[in-house]
């Protein structure tokens, strides 16, 4: 149950429309629900203001789908899975009403909610980083924010970022993802009045370590506001920035 249905349930309770017993037993149903191999966090939603999400790595499609079809079918409208293989993927979706996107390997399960809040911004350095981007944009818009791409605007051709100025200017949060050298970030940063979400990608030859080289040099920025998430996190980048987006919506 989410805040907002907790909420209506004890409006409900205030105008007479539901007895204060029947509150009480909705709101002491199971906290979770154990599928016996997945112990599903139903309260997550009212103790972090989103529901839990399913990381598909390592999972088998078979318990993906279980996992999915439980939350679908306790009432949560939009399940947001990561790292999901096609064939989980091909499994869920004969059963779910499932949007996947093969390049992030993100599959939504249920409705988009409608976006609230301002804009976040999500840019790359080159095409090569767009599989984390889209994690980061998904995850972004499946939990309500309206976000906007740039994409393959990195330092190598400074012109291309610059010709964006207005969309870094407006925006609520910026993600910003770069391999190689990863020094987006911190241009971004001197040109941005909000904060900026640095991920480091794996893109890059030899000397970038597998994208080490990136986070070092996010970690170290010299722009005021940017914080870094792990190598090819772009989910962890996209919740953050939709936790800062919307703790700004509820001013």
């Amino acid at each position: 149950m989410e805040q907002h249905e907790i909420y209506d349930l004890l409006k409900r309770v205030e105008a007479g429309e539901c007895t204060a017993a029947d509150a009480l037993l909705q709101l002491k149903k199971q906290p979770f629900e154990d599928l016996g191999f997945a112990k599903i966090d139903r309260h997550r939603a009212l103790r972090q203001g989103a529901a839990e999400v399913i990381y598909g790595a390592s999972k088998t499609p078979e318990q993906i789908r279980e996992i999915a079809a439980a939350m679908y079918e306790g009432g949560q409208k939009t399940i947001l899975i990561t790292r999901m293989s096609a064939e989980a993927a091909r499994l869920a979706g004969q059963a779910l009403p499932l949007r996947y996107d093969p390049l992030s390997r993100v599959g939504i399960v249920g409705e988009l909610p409608a976006p609230r809040g301002g804009t976040i911004v999500v840019a790359t350095g080159g095409t090569s980083d767009m599989p984390v981007a889209e994690e980061a944009a998904l995850t972004a818009e499946a939990l309500g924010n309206r976000v906007v791409r740039l994409y393959d605007v990195g330092v190598a051709g400074l012109h291309r970022l610059l010709s964006h100025m207005d969309e870094i200017m407006t925006a609520r949060v910026i993600v910003a993802i770069a391999g190689m050298e990863g020094a987006l970030a911190s241009v971004i940063g001197g040109l941005a009045d909000c904060p900026v979400i640095a991920v480091p990608t794996s893109v890059g030859y030899g000397a970038s370590f597998g994208g080490v080289a990136a986070l070092l040099s996010m970690l170290n920025s010299c722009a005021s506001g940017v914080s870094v998430v792990n190598i090819d996190n772009g989910f962890g980048a996209g919740y953050l920035a939709s936790m800062i987006n919307h703790m700004e919506a509820a001013e």
